[in-house]
């Protein structure tokens, strides 16, 4: 990389000042992405769509109560504080170092390009994992949706045909593709109507379910109990671990916003408020569904409880009729629209974090390729979709439930980049953390603490994972292939940062991105 490129300072006008010299001296510089496009309100709706809360409600409800029982609303708590605490840490490194990398930039200044580049790959991993995943839940609320539009139930039964199901995937991830190659301004023209529709739906059906427990209308009615609240009071501590995974994965996908930093107005602070303005919105939503579904369903075996393994993946489908009656085609399109929304915002993630990866050439070259029209991760974009329709083909021919083995997975994948991000703010910051309160609490603190417990969930996780009976029971030679899936692409990783550590070795040696403190 030439060192006047490196060195290259956006236009003024375009809002984003954050290459100074010291930033410049590190190696940081600007990719091409389109500057000052999103604001505070564009950045927090694709935050909350890149979670896709009726998606993710839909699909973690059932194994989580199944988890952990009525003790959900503490463990979406305990799920929370973490995501929180990273959150802060994630702030903090974007004031300092407001680059689309992300975990990966991060990372690598903290520690040196090993660990940043498997920082940037676990959250590559983590979003492509994703991204097949909500394609899967679109497939089958939009068969769904259809079959209650037309009145015939065996449309419905068209998502467990195999090759029409791929076929489908396929081409609700060429639609999202599509849409994210076009850049972000096409991206906040969907989001905008896509998430205010769920939010809408997703109360509606909270109230209810209230409604209906109140008149006595209730399946299983289960009075609130502020020992809902308690997560000490889970019967085991893998339990608890499995609950706490679950509850990391339905708050994923915040860091969206940071990602788009070199894309937001005023890149060194809007895009750590509108991560945390995420967290928070998100969070009460999901407790207030996460209640109302208990106080209706309770956590029984029965027709619609919470613990019917039969309606566990898809709980929204199977709750829709009974607490939303004639209106309960709008939950399902709530739902197809919030996987679609994600599908769609997701991309911006792994895109965006492979074109850093490009630009530093910790990737190939070709991964910094930006489109002249869009100004956008195009190669990157395109890699991404392809890679997670192959991944979901092969997943959904293997796995007796897709949806709960990639959940699973993808909780591993979070905390392990999660966490390696938030200690490299701590470690980062480790010159100045004592300096004042400000830096001790947001900067030392909050990361380290919200770290440790992410790696604590990974490693318990890493371990219980390994019995054939974990996830959905699927499991290759007596291993489950939670733990397959994991271990496959961590090593994966691994292998191929060393394939191309000996096809270019700039990265690796500290020529493009040197690692560094807050005080160098």
């Amino acid at each position: 990389m030439a060192r006047s490129k490196s060195v290259q300072k956006p236009h003024a006008d375009a809002g984003i000042d954050f290459i100074d010299a010291a930033e410049a001296k590190s190696g940081l510089s600007s990719k091409g992405l389109s500057a000052g496009t999103v604001g505070l309100l564009g950045a927090t709706v694709i935050g909350i769509s890149c979670i896709a809360p009726a998606y993710t409600l839909t699909a973690s409800l059932g194994p989580t109560a199944a988890a952990v029982g009525t003790q959900m609303p503490g463990i979406f708590l305990v799920g929370f504080l973490p995501m929180l605490l990273v959150a802060l840490g994630y702030r903090e490194l974007n004031n300092a170092m407001p680059d689309s990398g992300t975990s990966f930039t991060w990372a690598t200044r903290a520690f040196g390009p090993w660990l940043g580049w498997l920082g940037g790959w676990g959250l590559i991993v983590a979003t492509v994992v994703v991204l097949s995943n909500l394609a899967g839940v679109a497939v089958d609320f939009l068969y769904l949706a259809l079959a209650q539009i037309f009145g015939n139930p065996a449309i419905a039964d068209l998502a467990g045909n195999i090759p029409i199901n791929i076929l489908t995937c396929l081409v609700f991830m060429v639609g999202a593709c599509y849409v994210s190659y076009r850049g972000m301004e096409a991206t906040k023209s969907v989001q905008y109507w896509l998430v205010g529709f769920q939010l809408i739906i997703l109360v509606w059906f909270a109230i209810a379910a209230i409604v209906h427990f109140s008149a006595g209308n209730a399946f299983d009615a289960t009075p609130f109990s502020l020992n809902w609240f308690n997560p000490f009071a889970v019967s085991s501590f893998s339990a608890f671990a499995a609950g706490v995974s679950l509850s990391i994965f339905i708050f994923w996908g915040w860091d969206v916003t940071l990602t788009m930093n070199e894309e937001t107005k005023n890149p060194k602070t809007t895009p750590g408020r509108a991560a945390t303005l995420t967290v928070v919105i998100i969070f009460v939503l999901y407790l207030l569904v996460a209640i109302s579904s208990l106080m209706f369903s309770g956590i029984g075996a029965g027709e619609f409880g919470l613990g019917n393994e039969e309606i566990s993946g898809n709980v929204f489908a199977a709750l829709a009729g009974p607490i939303m009656g004639p209106f309960a085609v709008l939950l399902s399109l709530a739902v197809l629209s919030s996987s679609a929304a994600s599908l769609q915002s997701t991309f911006v993630g792994p895109a965006r974090t492979m074109l850093a990866m490009g630009h530093y050439q910790a990737f190939p070259k070709r991964f910094a390729g930006i489109s002249p029209r869009f100004k956008s991760p195009a190669f990157a974009t395109v890699v991404a979709g392809v890679v997670a329709w192959a991944f979901y083909a092969v997943m959904r021919v293997i796995s007796n439930d897709v949806l709960t083995d990639t959940i699973l997975t993808l909780g591993m994948m979070i905390c392990f980049y999660y966490g390696v991000t938030a200690f490299a703010c701590v470690w980062y910051f480790r010159k100045e953390a004592f300096g004042n309160a400000r830096s001790f609490l947001l900067r030392f603190l909050a990361p380290l603490v919200g770290g440790l417990i992410l790696a604590v969930i990974f490693v318990t996780t890493l371990i219980d994972s390994m019995s054939p009976e974990y996830g959905s029971g699927s499991n290759i030679g007596g291993l489950g292939l939670v733990f397959i899936l994991g271990a496959f692409l961590l090593l994966a990783g691994v292998a191929l940062m060393l394939v191309m550590r000996a096809v270019n070795p700039a990265f690796f040696t500290g020529q493009t991105l040197k690692k560094g403190t807050s005080r160098d």
